[in-house]
């Protein structure tokens, strides 16, 4: 059976539009330490738990499979506290090399052996990767899970070498993320229908994540509690649980509070979202699926001819912060951004503005 190349591209587009619905390990965190730990109670010295309760004693061959898979999510979870998001990223990344491994040149006997997988086996998957023209970003991405999962097995003594060790993530050339304008987010938000029922939500949702910067598993996520309206400041919980505190605007607030205290107060939410400030019809929270779809819409709606993204938003609120004079590491703090140089970006953003502006307004650089 030859791999379904249509299929592949479509998974690889699908996790980086909608990391979201990528399936993954949904066993509760007790149910998964149960599976997850156990000791070898036979020596009488204590050993170190095990990270794989089927990790062979024998050393006879471990094959990759989805199994495997699961026990690497659960160490992802448990030792290294990564995001739900993380996690299904990484283990998307080893089933698509699974995938590629069982499937590979029309014929389904290639051996998926760990120990039989090699350093060209890695190489050839990337060559695969990139015949399929998928681009540097998702192919680091891809090497990224892949080193991960490979560091899992090789700690665990699963596997006795690393093939991903001397393979180098390839070359990403600096990316200007798009940004809108002010007056292209005022037009989107004044032309949300606020008869609609959704539409006081929705006009809150774009006001949050401009005016605050968020993320849109930031906005999602969001607590009613984690408001301090008198303060004028969100609590939010970033990539890794990482928590700060971003200030929002009056006007933003008061936006926030039009749809808190009303068209929220009509939908009855379900247990689980009696906390969540955004909710749909049935009571429960979005999907980052549903906000991308809402502000795609709107950027359809007002001729906006760009590659819009809830994202696109938080690119523009960093954007316009150092446009307007803004420091750079207060930014970084509001971003919730590990790196400084992740933030820099911003800069390069405004520089290309600058060059513009002289371009167009200084006699030495407009065109002859």
């Amino acid at each position: 059976m030859a791999i379904n190349h249509k299929m592949l591209l479509f998974h690889l587009f699908f996790i980086d539009i909608y990391p979201n619905s990528v399936s993954g390990a949904t066993s509760n965190w007790f149910f998964g330490l149960q599976n997850y730990i156990f000791f070898d109670f036979a020596k009488p010295t204590a050993k170190k738990p095990y990270l794989c309760k089927n990790k062979p004693m024998d050393k006879s061959p471990v094959n990759l499979s989805p199994n495997l898979i699961k026990h690497f999510a659960d160490y992802l979870r448990l030792e290294l506290s990564l995001s739900e998001n993380s996690v299904e990223a990484y283990c998307h990344d080893v089933h698509l090399f699974l995938q590629y491994l069982e499937c590979r040149d029309g014929a389904c006997t290639v051996s998926t052996a760990i120990d039989d997988i090699k350093q060209d086996d890695i190489e050839n998957f990337f060559a695969y990767l990139f015949d399929l023209n998928i681009g540097a970003t998702s192919q680091a991405r891809i090497l990224s899970g892949l080193k991960s999962f490979w560091r899992y097995l090789t700690q665990e003594e699963i596997a006795d070498k690393d093939p991903t060790l001397l393979i180098s993530s390839p070359t990403l050339g600096r990316h200007l993320p798009e940004v809108l304008s002010y007056e292209e987010i005022q037009k989107m938000i004044d032309s949300i229908d606020l008869s609609q029922p959704t539409g006081h939500r929705n006009k809150a949702m774009i006001e949050v994540m401009y005016g605050c910067g968020l993320r849109v598993s930031e906005l999602i996520s969001l607590q009613i509690s984690n408001i301090y309206k008198e303060d004028g400041f969100l609590r939010i919980f970033g990539k890794g649980s990482k928590e700060r505190l971003v200030p929002i605007g009056d006007s933003s607030l008061k936006i926030l509070y039009q749809y808190i205290e009303g068209a929220r107060l009509h939908i009855t939410p379900k247990p689980k979202f009696t906390d969540t400030v955004f909710l749909n019809s049935r009571g429960t929270g979005l999907t980052r699926q549903m906000v991308f779809l809402i502000v795609k819409e709107l950027a359809e709606k007002n001729g906006i001819d760009k590659t819009i993204s809830p994202h696109t938003f938080r690119h523009s609120f960093a954007t316009h912060l150092l446009e307007g004079g803004a420091n750079l590491l207060a930014v970084q703090q509001m971003l919730g951004h590990a790196s400084v140089s992740t933030t820099e970006i911003y800069t390069h953003i405004s520089d290309e503005l600058l060059r513009d502006t002289l371009t167009t307004y200084h006699p030495r650089f407009k065109k002859q």
